[in-house]
């Protein structure tokens, strides 16, 4: 019998560990003791507490660090510290408590993001959640004081070239993020909360096109060949139809479409998800595709034995029938327009990264 497959842990997001390090960095300040672990209030009402890595007391500041656990999830920040230190303040501001981004937290540059040009890099909801963490220390410690509120995350500036934040005008950093607290491994709403911010951005800064692709090989192909500013590519991964409908919802006027062909093939089939996880390509059901298309049997009966999406397209181009890959980039450039209701051009790319074909 096979064994079931085991759940996936969820984490907590680098907004959720900011709240948590600042209330222990406010509670160290105005206690005089550091904190083995502090609990802080969720968006959705619940408490949730988190161990202190560290914590040191300095003249009239603490500083205070949480350790980011992404559970399941393959996040760039996971184990990464995020350090909070609180400090007193002049108490001339409007509001007691003032968030700022330290070393390793970005700054917003480009329009079209949650966060005005100018300001740090940490997103409404954090901001909150910090707030509230921070406004129980003072409630019980230091009502009527004021302070300063510093977020970093050492490391920082090498983890962002691993995230799309210098494309979306995130400059010097990472962004601190969140909208529930909880990291859900592989999370739908992070991948498509990106695609959409991408594609803010790039309405922001005036662009009609927008470049849809599943990954970076794909997309790296099409910039050699489009001249577009850095901001009409979005990395659109496994959500074709999110996307789709996402561009026009953005006002877009055309969609360029890049993929390699198992992607391509599962568009033309008009598979809206194109991740295995929401179902391998069978290759029966993708040759049963083909005879719909009309490829005539001889053609179907050389690719009987394929055991891979890729293997059909080896095939296929050791029989030179790029006309049949060609019905298959027009097939999903089809779906992509009638999803859409723009107009689409399709790259096909292969595994080597050349662009092979446009329809």
């Amino acid at each position: 019998m096979a064994a079931a497959a085991k759940k996936l842990r969820s984490g907590y997001t680098t907004g959720a560990c900011a709240a948590a390090a600042a209330k222990a960095a406010a509670q160290a300040l105005f206690s005089g003791t550091c904190p083995s672990r502090v609990e802080i209030p969720f968006p959705d009402g619940s408490r949730v507490s988190f161990a202190v890595h560290r914590c040191e007391v300095r003249h009239e500041e603490a500083e205070a660090a949480v350790i980011k656990d992404a559970g399941d999830d393959p996040d760039v920040t996971n184990g990464a510290e995020i350090v909070a230190v609180v400090g007193l303040m002049c108490g001339c501001g409007n509001e007691p408590i003032e968030i700022r981004a330290g070393h390793g937290v970005g700054r917003v540059t480009k329009p079209g993001l949650a966060l005005a040009v100018g300001q740090d890099a940490i997103n409404p909801v954090p901001r909150r959640m910090i707030n509230e963490a921070v406004r129980e220390v003072l409630a019980s410690l230091a009502e009527g004081k004021d302070v300063v509120v510093f977020i970093s995350v050492p490391g920082g500036e090498e983890l962002a070239k691993k995230t799309l934040n210098q494309r979306l005008g995130i400059i010097g950093g990472l962004s601190i993020l969140g909208t529930t607290g909880i990291v859900r491994p592989v999370s739908a709403d992070a991948w498509t909360a990106t695609i959409a911010a991408s594609m803010s951005v790039a309405r922001q800064a005036g662009l009609d096109e927008v470049v849809l692709s599943t990954g970076r090989t794909s997309e790296a192909a099409v910039q050699k060949k489009l001249h577009l500013p850095e901001e009409a590519f979005a990395m659109m991964g496994d959500y074709l139809k999110f996307s789709l409908q996402e561009a026009t919802r953005q006002g877009f006027q055309k969609i360029h479409l890049a993929a390699m062909w198992a992607k391509v093939m599962k568009a033309a089939m008009q598979v809206p998800q194109t991740h295995v996880r929401n179902g391998a390509l069978e290759v029966r059901d993708a040759l049963a595709f083909l005879g719909e298309l009309g490829v005539a049997e001889n053609v179907l009966a050389a690719l009987q034995g394929s055991n891979t999406a890729r293997e059909i397209y080896v095939r296929l181009s050791d029989l030179d029938r790029t006309d049949v890959i060609a019905e298959v980039c027009l097939a999903a450039q089809a779906y992509a327009q009638k999803i859409s209701g723009l107009p689409v051009t399709v790259y096909l790319v292969d595994g080597q990264g050349r662009l092979v074909l446009t329809v």
